[in-house]
């Protein structure tokens, strides 16, 4: 797919996809949620990719859906909003289950479809200037974008109904108090720092951070026992892989570990 409101790159085994609507603050309109559906699957698939960066352009990360296209389709609103939550859905989806690393790179504004967003990254790293609000009964509509599915995991459900009642703006500083952000940078230190982290996952045992990200998605919704069993095995499988056999002969003689992602 040629791109037109995203921008999408490869280096390094670093994919980064970048929200590119800066006129209206990264809006989700049905074409800029499809090329980022498409980007997620592209970056899902491509054996290439170790590590996915999703930022946005200029001062927002995402601002959430596009108010004025829903002014245009109020008639057929339920539709439009289904065709838009088809595809933005399915990006969340692929987001959390693909087998590599997400980062979130909120270097703005996340604004209610633009936070579901950005939430459902595996790490959330924020500049200072960055703020999050929920904002979705501030036009009469309730949230989407897995924001009711990862914000009450993150945060509690008081907290979360807090955020979805009354649209507090959250700093940067206090979404990290708040267990929504990881980390927060200087905004004129941003960029060299989600770099340096996405180049240490890209480095990494990619098997192993897949089989990790599986196992901590699922933790919510088994037993006890079910979920050791599974831990046991995927350290098994993990035994098994070329950067196992790399990272215990790397500990035993000292040195830094060399990972290919096999």
């Amino acid at each position: 797919m040629a791109y037109e409101k995203i921008t999408y790159g490869l280096s390094d085994g670093i994919a980064t996809v970048t929200l590119n609507r800066p006129e209206v603050f990264n809006a989700l309109d049905a074409q800029l949620a499809r090329e980022l559906h498409d980007a997620i699957i592209e970056s899902s698939e491509d054996e290439a990719v170790r590590v996915v960066v999703l930022t946005g352009t200029g001062r927002a990360f995402c601002a959430g859906g596009d108010v004025k296209g829903f002014c245009d389709t109020i008639d057929t609103i339920g539709a439009h909003v289904k065709r838009l939550t088809t595809e933005i859905h399915g990006a969340v989806s692929r987001m959390i289950r693909m087998p590599k690393p997400v980062i979130s790179a909120v270097n703005g504004v996340a604004a209610g479809g633009g936070m579901s967003l950005a939430l459902a990254g595996d790490l959330i790293l924020a500049t200072e200037s960055a703020r999050f609000t929920m904002a979705y009964t501030q036009i009469g509509a309730s949230p989407d974008g897995s924001s009711t599915f990862t914000l009450p995991r993150l945060v509690g459900v008081k907290r979360a109904l807090e955020l979805t009642l009354l649209n507090p703006v959250l700093s940067a500083q206090e979404a990290k108090e708040w267990g929504i952000v990881n980390r927060v940078y200087p905004d004129d230190e941003f960029q060299a720092e989600v770099q340096n982290i996405a180049t240490q996952l890209a480095q990494g045992p990619t098997l192993a951070y897949s089989r990790t990200k599986a196992l901590l998605y699922s933790s919510t919704s088994e037993t006890l026992e079910t979920q050791m069993e599974y831990e046991a095995l995927n350290i098994a499988a993990s035994g098994k892989t070329a950067d196992f056999r790399e990272g215990v002969f790397a500990f035993a003689e000292k040195r830094q570990p060399s990972f290919q992602g096999r």
